[in-house]
């Protein structure tokens, strides 16, 4: 067989390999689980932590000049009476708590301090493929994929119905499959799914 033969094989072969490959990434089928067959996590979740744009309530037992409500600014502070700015961002209610009454022992004897976070930031997820307006968007707690859908402007004219995704990387990456029949006409656990923060929704 000459030289340029082979090579033309060769490269045939190839691009045929490459065409397989792509065709199985794109249908990501084969390692997903049907959201019938998915079992919810019961760990308990992570202790929530405070985020820019949460409305706190601080409350100082029987200091109600101390008290107050207040909404988390972007640099991740609030600001309270004899203590200033306080970085609140990235802590705990608890944890809040907790150094929020250390400060307040150089005016208060035996402060109490309890914090509750009164609204917090917007859900976030992202949609990605075949919808009107793919990318990440804020949602209401506890939505579920067809409110997310909707919110991303519906399916495009290309979308599958069939091959509706929800990848979820904690605990462990798990590729979830859902069908638009089964969201649309709430049948099952498909219309009882709730989105957690870090989803990603696929459609193809």
């Amino acid at each position: 067989m000459r030289p340029t033969a082979r090579f033309n094989n060769s490269l045939a072969l190839v691009l045929l390999c490459a065409t397989g490959v792509m065709s199985a990434c794109a249908s990501g089928s084969g390692n997903a689980i049907s959201v019938e067959q998915y079992k919810e996590d019961t760990t308990p979740f992570a202790e929530y932590t405070i985020d820019v744009g949460d409305m706190l309530s601080v409350v100082v037992f029987e200091q109600p000049s101390m008290s107050g409500r207040m909404r988390v600014r972007n640099d991740g502070r609030i600001t309270l009476p004899f203590v200033n700015d306080v970085v609140v961002a990235g802590k705990s209610p608890a944890k809040l708590s907790a150094e929020l009454e250390s400060s307040f022992k150089t005016v208060v004897l035996a402060p109490r301090v309890t914090v509750v976070v009164e609204e917090s930031r917007p859900l976030l997820i992202s949609v990605l493929g075949e919808v009107g307006r793919p990318g990440t968007q804020p949602y209401e707690r506890n939505s579920g994929v067809a409110q997310a859908l909707a919110a991303a402007g519906g399916l495009s004219n290309f979308a599958k119905k069939d091959r509706i995704y929800v990848v979820r990387s904690t605990p462990t990456p798990t590729r979830i499959h859902f069908t638009y029949d089964a969201l649309t006409k709430k049948l099952g656990p498909a219309s009882e799914f709730r989105l957690r923060p870090g989803d990603v929704i696929i459609v193809e």
